[in-house]
């Protein structure tokens, strides 16, 4: 595959963050997008127009991903949304790359990944932290034991949806969420470098529509190590990330989801953790650039993916993406939130 054709399905703000970083790269093309409104898709081929021209604009999902030129679709929509635009895509033979979470519980998520299967498609939640070059330079050395056995980390990420917001931050019906929205990065990270969670504790306040506004967890994870992950839409987060070791501590400088650099301070046996006792800082950054914002490079391991005939990231597997689900799942029963689709499938 030469060039990587791709197709937006819809057209809200991540997917004009996402197009802006598609065209850094050369070896990719937007050739298609698709809205509910045809002047929306429009407007979006116009903003978005490339050395060839706007891509083709569609007045609806279902024209987009039968559109021959398309070889994978960018799935954008709301979560609530996700697992209907994923059958349309994969039923008429596109991959695809859907925005997290993938779905709103971990039963649709399976589905969909058995979706993806039976059709012999590939298919990768939009998790860029992931791809991040920084983070995986980071989870990298940190398995190979360069800066000692990890035991703890640390992450938030929030920030305040005012009355303002558009309605899928708010709305249950469209799986509005701190924990969907927010809280999936940290746990994320904390799935990245210190393994899976075998046991989680959770604790969250919940909005008079009975959606999660902030929401703290606590996970304990291979070999005893522990985490902390908050995520809020009430507050400003500093948006920190931090891994301690029995060697030193891992500072994700930056935003915790896409740092720009790393630093690890080393910290001395005899050392009350003031600053007596500190080796020399060594700073700690990818192995190749970050395109864009981030997404580039999650866009890249797409097509690097395809043109090796995968049908999964190594970077994000099928079973990190269900395995996140399902934490996510037991959250949401801790903390007393539901969605119709998890009361439905309870009916």
């Amino acid at each position: 595959m030469e060039t990587i054709r791709w197709g937006f399905l819809a057209t809200g703000r991540i997917a004009h963050t996402v197009a802006h970083d598609l065209a850094l790269l050369p070896d990719h093309r937007l050739v298609a997008v698709g809205s509910r409104r045809p002047e929306a898709a429009e407007a979006f081929a116009a903003e978005h127009a490339g050395p060839d021209g706007p891509a083709r604009a569609h007045g609806s999902y279902e024209e987009l991903v039968v559109d021959p030129e398309v070889d994978v679709v960018y799935i954008a929509s709301p979560h609530a949304l996700h697992l209907e635009h994923a059958r349309l895509a994969l039923a008429a033979g596109k991959h695809v790359l859907c925005e997290k979470p993938v779905t709103l519980n971990a039963a649709e998520a399976e589905e969909m990944v058995a979706l993806a299967r039976h059709h012999d498609r590939f298919l990768m939640e939009a998790m860029w932290t992931a791809c991040h070059p920084v983070v995986r330079e980071v989870r990298d050395r940190l398995h190979a034991g360069e800066f000692g056995t990890p035991r703890h980390l640390r992450a938030e990420l929030g920030f305040r949806v005012g009355p303002s917001a558009a309605q899928r931050m708010l709305d249950p019906e469209l799986g509005a969420s701190a924990l969907l929205d927010m809280g999936i990065y940290p746990l994320t990270l904390a799935h990245l470098m210190l393994g899976p969670a075998s046991e989680v504790t959770a604790m969250a306040d919940l909005s008079d529509r009975g959606i999660d506004l902030d929401v703290a967890v606590l996970g304990r994870h291979p070999g005893g190590a522990t985490s902390s992950s908050t995520a809020s839409m009430t507050s400003w987060s500093d948006r920190s990330g931090v891994i301690t070791t029995d060697l030193g501590r891992i500072v994700l400088h930056g935003q915790m989801h896409h740092p720009t650099h790393a630093e690890f301070t080393p910290v001395g046996a005899d050392s009350t953790n003031d600053s007596s006792d500190q080796g020399a800082v060594v700073r700690i950054e990818g192995r190749e650039p970050v395109i864009g914002r981030g997404y580039g490079n999650e866009l890249a391991e797409v097509g690097r993916c395809l043109r090796e005939g995968l049908r999964e990231s190594p970077w994000v597997p099928h079973e990190q993406t269900l395995a996140l689900m399902r934490l996510m799942d037991t959250v949401r029963a801790q903390i007393g939130v539901a969605y119709p689709v998890d009361r439905a499938a309870g009916a």
